[in-house]
């Protein structure tokens, strides 16, 4: 026999028991969304391989060691995206929707990195991410939080995140911190690990980010961030807590968030939980004013946040909701009735286009039929023999408990099934 062809190592198959928790959450993600004014925006999964080092930044992880790139057969360099925002602007950018307007975005879709597979981190995962242009003040980074926020009482997960923020101030706040933060490390540089030492030259904010026992207690007297921002960036993100506190979503300053992507400025923020272990991160984001210029459009005010589909599916889990069965209505045909039986079958599907109507194939005994009818998760079977056809009546045999079998008009089948589905 010939080996089995399996998937990529973190890349994973959602199989049919897991979707119908994929497409609740994707539902109610899109309600929340609508109910806001956002309009969904779909990108291709490839771009030119300069789209991400222009905006993610050539020195990071995901550039350096993460993307999966290639050359094309015209010897261009692309990579399956590793992140959304990157994209969505070049998006806006190319057909014209960024100079002199707002836009109120989202996407969903796979991302790829090549990082080492763990719970709730996958070489292919997917986001849901959203992204507004136009809008300078802080009231639309609190427009995104309170936004997230609401998604997770949608969600039932509002008791599992708290709230991060920070901010960045902007380029050249973080030049001259920048340099105090190196000087600083350079003192202490046989404290901190190996990646940090790395990254004092290259990168030095994302020292702050490191997870090092011995490196955080060095990190306790570093300069601080906010002590180099510009009273502009400053009252910025004075007016973004004022506005959190009168909507009551609490928060907590962290002085240490400073995110992956060199494109943010201003405000960062990300929404963290203890329940996944050492994957906290369920949602992030923040504010890139200077991205869509950076990309060779004029310059356009921008925020935005991501989430991690897998991590969020790893918490609904732990909650599950209840979800209706994808099929409410099983159809048995019982002899030689099949044509008819797929004409009521469809004629139940125009009646009931809110409920999935399965029909029996492949013949079988009236036990067998019985035990896939059960199987299906319907509610009600239906079930239709010669004696039945030569009389006009469809029996309806309740599968869950509710009731009596009883014979009904096939003219009356649709009302008749409508209290079992309710």
């Amino acid at each position: 026999m010939s080996k089995k062809v399996t998937s990529i190592r973190g890349m994973n198959d959602i199989l049919p028991e897991q979707t119908a928790l994929w497409q609740w959450l994707e539902g109610k993600v899109r309600d929340v969304l609508a109910s806001y004014g956002y309009q969904e925006i779909r990108m291709p999964i490839v771009e030119q391989t300069d789209l991400f080092k222009r905006s993610i930044g050539e020195v990071t992880d995901i550039v350096e060691k993460e993307m999966y790139t290639f050359d094309d057969r015209n010897g261009d360099s692309l990579t399956l995206r590793p992140e959304g925002t990157a994209s969505c602007v070049r998006a806006c950018e190319e057909h014209g929707l960024l100079y002199n307007q707002v836009q109120r975005l989202w996407y969903t879709g796979p991302m790829f990195r090549h990082e080492r597979p763990q719970a709730g981190r996958y070489r292919q995962f997917h986001q849901i991410g959203v992204e507004t242009f136009g809008m300078d003040g802080p009231d639309i980074d609190v427009e995104v939080i309170l936004m997230t926020a609401r998604l997770w009482k949608v969600l039932g997960l509002a008791d599992k995140v708290t709230l991060e923020l920070n901010s960045l101030g902007d380029a050249g706040d973080r030049a001259r911190y920048r340099d105090a933060l190196v000087a600083y490390l350079k003192e202490h540089v046989a404290e901190i690990d190996e990646d940090s030492r790395k990254r004092i030259e290259r990168s030095p904010l994302r020292v702050l980010d490191s997870k090092d026992s011995g490196t955080r207690k060095v990190l306790e007297g570093a300069p601080q961030l906010a002590d180099y921002l510009n009273d502009d960036a400053r009252a910025h993100f004075d007016s973004l807590k004022s506005l959190l506190d009168a909507n009551g979503i609490a928060y907590k300053v962290n002085p240490y968030l400073v995110r992956g992507l060199d494109y943010y400025g201003k405000t960062v923020f990300e929404w963290v939980t203890d329940a996944l272990g050492a994957q906290g991160t369920v949602c992030a984001g923040g504010r890139y004013d200077g991205l869509v210029a950076q990309l060779g459009g004029k310059p356009t005010p921008a925020v935005g946040f991501a989430m991690g589909v897998e991590r969020l599916i790893l918490l609904i889990e732990q909650n599950r909701p209840e979800l209706s069965a994808p099929v409410g209505v099983y159809v048995m045909p019982m002899g030689d009735v099949l044509a008819p039986t797929m004409m009521l079958a469809e004629a139940l599907r125009d009646a009931l286009p809110d409920h999935g109507v399965q029909l029996h194939c492949g013949g079988g005994s009236f036990k067998s039929q019985m035990k896939k009818a059960d199987r299906s998760g319907a509610a009600v079977a239906l079930i239709i023999g010669e004696n039945e056809l030569a009389d006009g009546v469809v029996t309806v045999k309740p599968l869950r408990g509710q009731g009596e079998q009883v014979q009904v008009a096939q003219g009356d089948v649709a009302n008749a099934v409508t209290s079992f589905l309710a």
